[in-house]
């Protein structure tokens, strides 16, 4: 089963694919789309939606999930941020997919454990179950963190028969 996750960001939103093989892992592919900061939001909102959905179309995952985002002190960011994560829900949800919707903190629970692990610790666990990955940035690892949970969680109902239907949304 081939899952996608998404690390929403306006400037840059990371994406990561892994197939799920039983309990084995297996990274396939990942990346970062960006937007040109000197263009208007709904240009770069743009550039991020064409990007997704160029992402969707090569890779052609079964589901997808999105990291949920926090407020920061700047409502003039978390605004543009909030943004940015719409269409990171929009493309694959569009698209037919199942999205499924992880907390920071969940996802470091499924892989590293903790869930206020540290970034260079979930970095390093991706490496760990993902071995040989070459990772194109934070982002990218942050997104493959989040696909790594998801997969899990769709193992995890699969197990007990829910198929889809346990996924968080």
């Amino acid at each position: 089963m081939r899952l996608l996750g998404l690390d929403p960001g306006l400037q840059k939103t990371g994406w990561g694919v892994v197939e799920s093989h039983g309990n084995r892992l297996t990274h396939v592919a990942n990346g970062v789309v960006k937007s040109d900061s000197k263009k208007s939001l709904a240009e770069r909102l743009v550039e991020l939606y064409d990007g997704l959905t160029e992402v969707l179309a090569e890779w052609q995952p079964y589901s997808c999930a999105v990291e949920e985002t926090f407020v920061n002190k700047n409502p003039t960011s978390t605004l543009k941020l909030g943004q940015a994560r719409g269409i990171a829900l929009l493309v694959p949800s569009q698209a037919g997919l199942l999205v499924a919707e992880y907390t920071p903190n969940h996802v470091k629970k499924s892989v590293v454990g903790a869930g206020h692990a540290a970034k260079e610790q979930v970095d390093a666990m991706v490496q760990i179950l993902l071995p040989g990955v070459k990772i194109n940035g934070p982002d990218a690892a942050d997104a493959l963190a989040v696909a790594i949970c998801h997969a899990h969680h769709v193992q995890a109902n699969a197990n007990m028969g829910l198929g889809m239907k346990g996924v968080p949304r």
